[in-house]
């Protein structure tokens, strides 16, 4: 998935993963867009701090 159809996706309420389901993608409350591990909380950055370079391969995002 690209980065505007993983923003497209989460802004419509549906949910983007990463890898396998234990990974998602969030909205957070300031509006970032984070990968969160459920298994410990962890969590990083959907993107750099440029907001368009991806830090993940974008064919490893997926909806189910």
């Amino acid at each position: 998935m690209t980065l505007s159809e993983i923003k497209e996706t989460i802004n419509k309420g549906g949910k983007v993963y990463w890898k396998h389901e234990g990974y998602h993608v969030i909205k957070d409350g300031l509006g970032q867009y984070m990968i969160v591990c459920l298994n410990n909380q962890s969590c990083w950055g959907l993107t750099w701090q440029d907001g368009k370079t991806m830090n993940e391969n974008e064919d490893d995002f997926f909806t189910v």
